[in-house]
């Protein structure tokens, strides 16, 4: 039996109450325990907690009409648990949960403002991006206006070549009354945005 340390020992442990300390001393003087117990028993009564184990020894190997019974020496004490230790955060952990709670707050900051702060007006073709796509876009419904007026025209009025420009021309101007009229509904609606407009934003965002 180890005498080091008995709030270190494992096993059940309980407060030392007033009854069981008395007990303890009394058992010190004991010549029916060991010489182990009889060391023991004060180093117990000296402490706030015991292990049951160590004072059920003692109580055992005592005088069976002098010792209490083991529910009045019991009476009133508790049991002791050890809070286990926190665990602790990786350093990946730490970092994440810092991220989540900066955009956690900016999330809430911009919920705060976002009846006093002006909104972001759209501008079009802000971007390099957005200025080439929208060039080849046009350049692109041009030449298939183009295209589908002269083809037209073409069937109809048996191959003449005048009529077959004519039938061009015009389809080509359809073509670019139609993609003004795009273009009109596009800036005039803040929520169709070009695709490459809205990533480079996001980017920005984050």
């Amino acid at each position: 039996m180890s005498l080091d340390d008995p709030q270190k020992q494992p096993g059940l442990v309980v407060t030392v109450t007033e009854p069981i300390r008395l007990f303890l001393d009394s058992a010190s003087n004991d010549p029916r325990l060991s010489e182990d117990l009889r060391k023991l028993a004060p180093t117990l009564s000296s402490r706030t907690n015991a292990p049951y184990k160590h004072i059920n020894s003692i109580w055992v190997g005592s005088d069976v009409h002098t010792r209490p019974s083991l529910k009045s020496l019991f009476s009133g004490s508790g049991f002791v648990f050890d809070s286990p230790k926190p665990r602790e955060k990786s350093e990946e952990l730490k970092e994440r949960l810092r991220k989540l709670q900066e955009l956690a707050e900016r999330k809430e900051y911009q919920e705060l403002v976002k009846d006093i702060t002006p909104k972001q007006e759209y501008e079009p073709f802000s971007t390099y991006k957005d200025q080439l796509g929208f060039g080849l876009h046009v350049a692109l419904t041009m030449f298939t206006g183009y295209l589908v007026g002269y083809l037209a025209f073409r069937a109809l009025f048996n191959h003449s070549p005048a009529m077959n420009a004519a039938g061009g021309i015009l389809g080509l101007v359809l073509a670019m009354l139609v993609e003004t009229l795009l273009f009109i509904i596009r800036t005039s609606d803040p929520g169709l945005k070009s695709p490459s407009s809205k990533s480079s934003r996001l980017k920005k965002d984050q």
